[in-house]
């Protein structure tokens, strides 16, 4: 599954369209970096095409950022210098939020900042719930939910959440 979907299911119409008229298109060619591990970050990046590595240490990927994915997130939650580095696997198309305005905006729209910390903890608890699963932790689902059963209120969110996001793109990719 698309990690965007969970952010493009929570947040709404309005705010999709707004982080897509402030951000700002930057194309990367494969090995550009996006972030620099220790470096504060300006931006918050959602990839629109293309992909990202995630680097610790210089030298270990860690995972691969897919279109609709956050980018410097932790480090806006948090506001400490990026744990890792994010570098242009391939020839990548990335919307750069600015940090300053998204926080304008969360600190002046409560409903827009609960749907977005909301949505990136969905975000990050997938994340970190693959992790865990990846090392060997827990069970891979520890929700004991039926394999094949979908909560059909989340099945309305993905599809949503996938339309917010096609939508999105094809405006970004007619603006690159």
């Amino acid at each position: 599954m698309r990690k965007v979907l969970f952010l493009f299911g929570i947040l709404e119409d309005t705010d999709v369209q707004w982080l897509g008229s402030i951000g700002k298109l930057v194309q990367l060619e494969s090995g550009n970096i996006v972030i620099r591990e220790g470096e504060p970050a300006a931006f918050v990046y959602l990839v629109i095409d293309g992909s990202c590595s995630v680097i610790v240490g210089g030298k270990r990927k860690v995972a691969e950022l897919m279109p609709g994915e956050v980018v410097g997130e932790m480090s806006f939650v948090d506001s400490r210098p990026p744990s890792a580095s994010v570098q242009a696997s391939t020839r990548t198309l990335l919307l750069a939020i600015p940090r300053d305005l998204l926080q304008q905006r969360i600190e002046s729209d409560a409903p827009f900042a609960a749907r977005f910390y909301r949505a990136l903890a969905v975000f990050l608890a997938t994340r970190l719930r693959a992790s865990v699963a990846q090392l060997g932790y827990g069970s891979p689902d520890a929700s004991h939910a039926e394999p094949d059963e979908i909560d059909p209120d989340a099945l309305e969110r993905l599809s949503t959440a996938g339309l917010r996001f096609d939508d999105l793109q094809r405006r970004l990719r007619g603006h690159a």
